[in-house]
C-alpha cells in the first residue's frame, strides 16, 4: 500500500506539472493567412505625370529699335489681327536721324555735281594740251600731268557717286527705323502678356526685349508633360490621355498623344522627356499656364483574369519567428521573389510576360506555389496572362495575426514587451 501511495503521489505531481505547463507555458498560434480570389475583369495600365498647359502657338513680340514707349494699343486678353498696332515708340529721335540722312544724300549728290564739273575741265585741259604738243608749244611733261588730272577728276567722280549710295544706304536704314517705331501684331490672336508701360525706356542693343505675348488660337491648347524614362517605351502618337486642374476639381479633361518629343530633359540626373497632349478648349475654361494631372492609358484589356499585386509580393514565412515580420505587410524578401522580375509598377507595362509566383493551400492547408505568366498591371492588380489558376480560385495574400503577437525586435527602441498592454484579438 505504501508503494501505491508513492507512485499515485509522483503520478500526480507529474499531471500538476503538465498541467502548468500546458495551460501557462508558452503556446504558438496557428498561422491564419489573408486571401483574395482571382476576379475577371478590365485592367487598364495608367502613366500619371504632371504638366503645364500652354497654347499650341505662342509669338513674342519685341522691338527692334530702342527708345521710350510713347503709347500702348493692347492690353491683356486684347484680342488682335495681323498687322494691327500694338504699341508706338517716340519717334521723333529716328525722325531727326532720318532728316540729317536726307541731308547727307543731298550734299553727296552736290559733290557729284561738283566732281563731274572738275572732271569736264581736267578733259578739256587734256584735250587742249594733246593739241599743242603737236605743235611743240607744250612739253610731254604738262601732257602727263593734265592726263593725270584728268584721271583723278575722274575718279573723284566715282567717289561722288559711292557716296550718293552710302547716303542712300543710311536714308534707307532711317526710314527703316523709324517705321519700326510703330510696332504691330504678326499673327491673329490674343494677348496673353504685356510686359511694358507707357513711359518705359526699351533698349534692343543686346537681347531683343519681349513687350506682348500673343497667343495664336486658344481654342486649341496643349498640355506639355514630363514623363519619366521608365515609362516613355509605351508613349506613343494617339494615345488617349485625361487629366484634371485644381480649378476644377472633380473635372476630367480629355486629350490624345500629338507628340512625343525625343530631346531629353535632364534635371539633376532624372531624365524625363516631354510628351505633348493636344486638348479642346472650345470653352476656354483652361487657361494658359495651369498644371495639370495627366493620366495617360498605355494600355486596357477587359475581361481578362486579374490577381491582386500584393498576392506578387507575398513570400511564406520560414519559421515562426519571420510571422511576425510577414503579417506586417512588408515586401518580399530577396529569398523568396521569383526570378521573373521586379514587382508590377504603376505603370504595369515592364512587367508584361513575366513569369511570376504565386500560393495557395491545398485541401490539406499547405502552401503551395502557382507559377503565371503575368501582363499589365494598373498598380493594385495584375493581368494573369497564362498559368493554372482560373475565376474564383483564392490565393494568398499577407498573413493574418494579432496585432500583439509583433516580435519585440521589430518594436522602436524603449518600447519592450514589460510596457506592452494585453493584446487585442484582432487581425491586421
Amino acid at each position: 500500500m505504501r508503494r501505491i501511495g508513492i507512485i499515485l503521489s509522483v503520478v500526480g505531481i507529474g499531471l500538476a506539472i503538465g498541467g502548468y505547463v500546458f495551460f501557462n507555458g508558452e503556446r504558438k498560434a496557428p498561422v491564419r493567412y489573408r486571401t483574395a480570389a482571382v476576379e475577371r475583369g478590365s485592367v487598364v495600365s495608367i502613366v500619371s505625370a504632371t504638366g503645364t498647359i500652354n497654347p499650341v502657338v505662342s509669338v513674342q513680340v519685341g522691338t527692334q529699335v530702342s527708345g521710350m514707349i510713347k503709347s500702348l494699343h493692347a492690353d491683356f486678353n486684347s484680342r488682335v489681327k495681323a498687322g494691327d498696332t500694338v504699341a508706338v515708340i517716340d519717334p521723333e529721335p529716328f525722325k531727326a536721324r532720318r532728316d540729317q540722312a536726307a541731308s547727307n544724300l543731298e550734299m553727296a549728290r552736290a559733290n557729284v555735281a561738283r566732281a563731274k564739273t572738275d572732271w569736264g575741265q581736267r578733259k578739256r585741259e587734256l584735250d587742249r594740251v594733246k593739241s599743242l604738243i603737236s605743235q611743240n608749244f607744250v612739253s610731254q611733261n604738262d601732257v602727263d600731268v593734265a592726263l593725270t588730272n584728268a584721271q583723278s577728276a575722274e575718279a573723284q567722280v566715282h567717289v561722288a557717286e559711292a557716296q550718293v549710295r552710302q547716303a542712300e544706304a543710311a536714308l534707307n536704314s532711317a526710314d527703316l527705323d523709324l517705321k519700326y517705331t510703330v510696332i504691330r501684331s504678326p499673327v491673329d490672336g490674343i494677348v496673353v502678356a504685356r510686359n511694358v508701360e507707357v513711359g518705359q525706356t526699351v533698349a534692343s542693343s543686346f537681347a531683343t526685349p519681349n513687350l506682348f505675348l500673343i497667343a495664336l488660337d486658344l481654342t486649341k491648347m496643349q498640355v506639355d508633360t514630363n514623363v519619366s524614362e521608365s515609362d516613355i517605351g509605351g508613349m506613343t502618337e494617339g494615345k488617349d490621355a485625361t487629366f484634371t486642374v485644381d480649378a476644377y476639381p472633380g473635372v476630367k479633361f480629355s486629350g490624345t498623344i500629338r507628340q512625343v518629343r525625343l530631346a531629353p530633359i535632364n534635371v539633376q540626373n532624372v531624365i524625363t522627356y516631354n510628351v505633348v497632349v493636344a486638348v479642346d478648349n472650345q470653352d476656354l475654361r483652361l487657361k494658359p499656364g495651369m498644371t495639370a494631372n495627366v493620366a495617360i492609358v498605355v494600355a486596357q484589356k477587359d475581361q481578362v483574369l486579374k490577381v491582386p499585386n500584393a498576392a506578387l509580393r507575398f513570400t511564406p514565412p520560414r519559421s515562426a519567428g519571420a510571422e511576425g515580420a510577414s503579417s506586417e505587410g512588408r515586401p518580399a524578401k530577396a529569398e523568396g521573389r521569383p526570378s521573373g522580375g521586379r514587382p508590377p509598377s504603376s505603370g504595369g507595362a515592364d512587367t508584361a510576360g513575366a513569369t511570376r509566383k504565386v500560393w495557395k493551400q491545398d485541401e490539406s492547408g499547405e502552401l503551395v506555389p502557382v507559377p503565371i505568366q503575368t501582363g499589365i498591371s494598373d498598380g493594385v492588380a495584375t493581368e494573369i496572362v497564362d498559368g493554372p489558376l482560373t475565376e474564383n480560385d483564392v490565393v494568398i495574400v499577407g498573413l493574418d495575426v494579432p496585432r500583439g503577437a509583433r516580435a519585440g525586435g521589430d518594436l522602436p527602441p524603449g518600447f519592450g514587451s514589460s510596457g506592452q498592454r494585453s493584446p487585442r484579438n484582432r487581425g491586421i
